[in-house]
């Protein structure tokens, strides 16, 4: 298949790659990394302004209408930059509310998610080894008044940049199966611990007591699995992104650097080296791609998610320590800019299950007959 970008989308990756190239130096990273919050206010705004924050959102929401795939081009130009913005969080917690949630919701949230007014981020995970779309956070229904107020109690971990966000997109199960849930971040009953992180941003561990929610959805609908779907596709779009920005610091790197009168990039080894990198970068953006095909073509996309996920996992974070070690002592100075794609590579490996974890679902499906061995 042809996976190359239409004329709308490359004008979003000019775009993108102008913005973050501009905003988002090595200089601007590391002061983002020693603030309160971890996050470039100046740079979302910016994004908010040029249009891209609501770029897979729906028109009548103020957005563009380009829908997944415009959203992964953006998601990997910020990798490519290790841009220190929450877009992966908000914008698929957009998302979800766009295709399940109510008319009042979609009117009170979407238009501030298009613009960067005000964001949205997800609580997906929790602690142990459970799965993600079998959440033990637990919804009961209120019986306020007008019937559709839920109550949420249990642990959320590693929320993603919840600090300014407005509202929080919950999955907990309710009698019916796992639904998404919208809660107000400083509702009653709703308590937040900051979380360091390997990619230094500042995540949170959520818990609820009893805190009031709003069902995105239909609790058993299938709003959860659509959600993480869209937010594993989201993950492998950022590392696609941080592995080729980590390759691009090794050629400039070793294209200068000189051992025995040659520079580096002409000894065979680290050739190899290299040429191992580009194949795996270019497997992980094959993948991606068949993904957010099958996920904007309506098919069964549980297989090509899974792939581009396991491949974003794997070969990305392999990628990231290659380019580390090509580098020699310099790869770990926390001075040199390299060292964050090898840290954003281990934070994206893990999240939402790590590598091994999707290889098990793989073969579930196998065993399945869902797919083809």
């Amino acid at each position: 298949m042809d996976f190359t970008l239409d004329e709308e989308l490359e004008a979003v990756r000019v775009l993108a790659n102008e913005i973050f190239a501009d905003r988002a130096t090595t200089e601007r990273v590391r002061e983002v990394e020693g603030s309160p919050a971890r996050l470039d206010e100046e740079l979302w705004a910016e994004l908010g302004k040029a249009g891209l924050l609501g770029i897979a959102l729906p028109e009548e929401a103020g957005g563009a209408g380009l829908g997944l795939g415009a959203l992964c081009v953006l998601l990997e130009e910020q990798g490519r930059h290790v841009a220190p913005v929450p877009l992966w969080p908000a914008a698929v917690g957009a998302l979800a509310v766009a295709a399940h949630g109510t008319p009042g919701q979609r009117e009170s949230l979407l238009p501030g998610a298009a613009d960067g007014s005000s964001r949205l981020t997800v609580a997906l995970e929790e602690f142990g080894p459970g799965d993600p779309a079998e959440p033990r956070c637990a919804a009961r229904p209120d019986g306020g008044s007008d019937g559709d107020g839920w109550r949420l109690t249990g642990v959320k971990a590693v929320v993603p940049s919840p600090f300014g966000a407005g509202h929080v997109l919950v999955s907990a199960a309710a009698e019916a199966g796992p639904g998404l849930f919208l809660v107000a971040s400083d509702a009653q009953g709703v308590s937040w611990e900051a979380a360091e992180t390997t990619s230094h941003d500042l995540a949170a561990t959520l818990t609820l007591d009893g805190a009031p929610a709003r069902a995105v959805g239909t609790p058993g609908d299938g709003a959860v699995a659509w959600t993480i779907a869209r937010a594993a596709v989201a993950l492998a779009a950022v590392q696609t992104g941080v592995a080729q920005g980590a390759l691009r610091h090794a050629v400039t790197y070793l294209s200068e650097r000189k051992q025995f009168g040659r520079p580096l990039g002409t000894f065979q080894a680290v050739q190899h080296q290299l040429a191992d990198c580009y194949i795996d970068v270019d497997a992980m953006r094959v993948c991606l791609w068949q993904a957010v095909t099958s996920l904007e073509g309506g098919e069964d996309a549980a297989a090509a998610v899974l792939v581009a996920k396991w491949w974003a996992g794997d070969a990305g974070l392999t990628v990231a320590h290659r380019v580390q070690h090509v580098h020699g002592g310099i790869g770990v100075d926390v001075d040199y800019p390299v060292h964050r794609h090898f840290l954003w590579a281990r934070q994206i490996s893990g999240t939402l299950g790590g590598p091994s974890t999707d290889l098990a679902k793989l073969g579930a499906l196998v065993a399945a007959g869902r797919i083809a061995s």
